[in-house]
């Protein structure tokens, strides 16, 4: 199957204003695209690009005073599955981890694991490991916080989204992710594009947030804000937090104008039978 995935973000800017941008489909995704997620920028601006340290693709540019609109519109081709299940996945011993995985049991800046151990340990701390230990912390998350887009705040950290219950996808992200960690588990933050593809309608497309973990030899995907298994997950960042993959960073006054977002299914338009 195919999805159409891409955005349009109108801002407003009281002087010429740098900009990073972490709006790229990630590069794992590549050979799927049918056609590429070019930026586009009106008026248009000189952009470079650099990978960062994690893998993400970045571009920057310097955004003119005024009104400043960042677009793309992509064709993604995917293989229509769920997220993996892997009951059988089993957790690994600190000192049997890969290096490349060891960062994401620390400590980030949304992400307080020294503050959060006591409580991981007696909740689930006595429990299963591996695949069990994650959907166990996924379930409590899931029904932990409530959600709403009036909750969102850019500075909940875990511990807050913890003590307050309430949140949107990247405080449920945060939270999990924590938790994860601080039963040993290697988790890191993930945002993309995520379609209400094959479940209702949820209102207005927004970039999602999820999560990932590292048990026996790879990454596997999980997700407690939604907390079942979704078609069409389409990465654009990775990082141990949300504060390494901001999709923007402005370096001064701006106010966001328009914000959209477009994931469909592409559906094939049925052809018309010819009568003998």
């Amino acid at each position: 199957m195919q999805f159409r995935v891409g955005f349009e973000m109108v801002y407003q800017c009281e002087q010429p204003t740098p900009m990073i941008l972490q709006l790229s489909i990630h590069y794992s995704r590549a050979s799927d695209l049918v056609r590429p997620d070019h930026l586009l920028t009106s008026p248009s601006v000189p952009v470079t690009a650099y990978r960062d340290l994690f893998g993400n693709w970045c571009s920057r540019l310097v955004a003119p005073a005024g009104r400043f609109t960042l677009s793309t519109d992509a064709v993604v081709n995917d293989s229509g599955l769920t997220d993996v299940v892997a009951p059988a996945a089993h957790q690994n011993p600190v000192e049997a981890l890969p290096e490349s995985t060891l960062v994401y049991l620390l400590g980030s800046r949304y992400c307080e694991t020294d503050q959060l151990s006591e409580i991981a340990w007696k909740r689930f701390g006595n429990g299963p490991t591996g695949w069990a230990r994650v959907q166990a912390i996924c379930d409590f998350v899931h029904h932990h916080i409530e959600f709403g887009y009036a909750h969102a705040r850019r500075t909940r950290t875990a511990l807050e989204a913890y003590n307050e219950g309430l949140g949107v996808c990247r405080d449920y992200a945060h939270l999990a992710i924590t938790l994860c960690r601080c039963m040993n588990i290697p988790a890191r933050y993930t945002t993309g594009y995520l379609g209400d593809i094959g479940v209702p309608a949820s209102g207005p497309m927004d970039f999602s947030a999820w999560f990932e973990v590292f048990l026996g030899d790879r990454w596997y995907t999980s997700d407690a804000r939604h907390n079942a298994r979704r078609i069409g997950r389409i990465v654009m960042a990775r990082g141990r937090d949300a504060g390494d993959v901001p999709i923007t960073m402005c370096f001064g006054p701006s106010t966001l104008l328009r914000f959209d977002v477009v994931t469909d299914e592409v559906v094939e338009p049925k052809t018309a039978a010819v009568a003998a």
